[in-house]
């Protein structure tokens, strides 16, 4: 039992992502930092394939140094989709920086949103914005359902921060990256603590590019706790 307990696996060995729904990647190409042509998607959408992802949501950026438009990302989407030809379900939201243009797109009801009306949210991974808390009952108020993107790597919260937004309704959205090492130990340890306190309910890459995605499958860094504690935010959502 203690052998298996310490046992290393990849995500591709853990069995998790076959059948899985990513809820974050930047693979819509030429809108981001993420994937800069159509052939990166569909080399990156063929290797997922081969790793039986079920569905993706394919979330670009959306802020004040990035303000790609609602008609301009549906467009890519649809040119991807005509591309497209393997068994992916494939959906478009949006990653939205919590800044001035987020809240004029909230006002004027100019957002991708994900089923049930959740919406994608992501802050500075240094400072918080002014009122975080204000701006979240904005977000409610207009009939949304925030869903807070990679809160581990956050570095000015810490787990009573968590907490307080989680009570707000927030969801969390876990970067399966988080948990093997791929932003530092800080964000893996943060990532296992809340997942010790079942904060997360999604999961998601944030895949960028070919590359990240091979690393991300590859890497030997899961023990028996953690895949369990995976498999059981993935069974929130089955």
């Amino acid at each position: 039992m203690f052998s298996l307990f310490k046992k290393r696996v990849n995500l591709l060995q853990s069995g998790l992502y076959e059948g899985m729904t990513d809820r974050h990647s930047h693979i819509l190409f030429g809108v981001d930092d993420g994937s800069p042509d159509v052939e990166e998607s569909l080399r990156i959408l063929s290797g997922m394939e081969e790793a039986g992802l079920k569905e993706l949501w394919l979330t670009p950026h959306i802020m004040e140094d990035c303000p790609n438009t609602t008609e301009r990302l549906k467009d890519v989407f649809a040119r991807l989709q005509e591309a497209y030809s393997g068994g992916i379900k494939l959906h478009l939201a949006a990653e939205y920086m919590i800044d001035n243009l987020f809240l004029e797109r909230l006002s004027n009801k100019d957002l991708l949103v994900m089923e049930d009306n959740m919406v994608l949210l992501e802050t500075s991974t240094w400072s918080s914005p002014y009122n975080l808390s204000g701006i979240i009952g904005q977000v409610i108020s207009h009939g949304l359902n925030p869903v807070l993107a990679h809160p581990e790597r956050y570095r000015y919260m810490n787990m009573e921060d968590y907490r307080k937004i989680k009570s707000f309704g927030v969801k969390f959205q876990l970067n399966y990256p988080s948990l093997v090492g791929f932003y530092g130990s800080v964000q893996r340890e943060k990532a296992l603590e809340m997942m010790k306190e079942d904060m997360y309910d999604f999961i998601g890459t944030d895949c960028h590019n070919y590359r990240s995605l091979s690393h991300i499958l590859e890497a030997k860094e899961l023990l028996s706790p953690d895949v369990e504690a995976l498999r059981r935010i993935i069974g929130k959502n089955a």
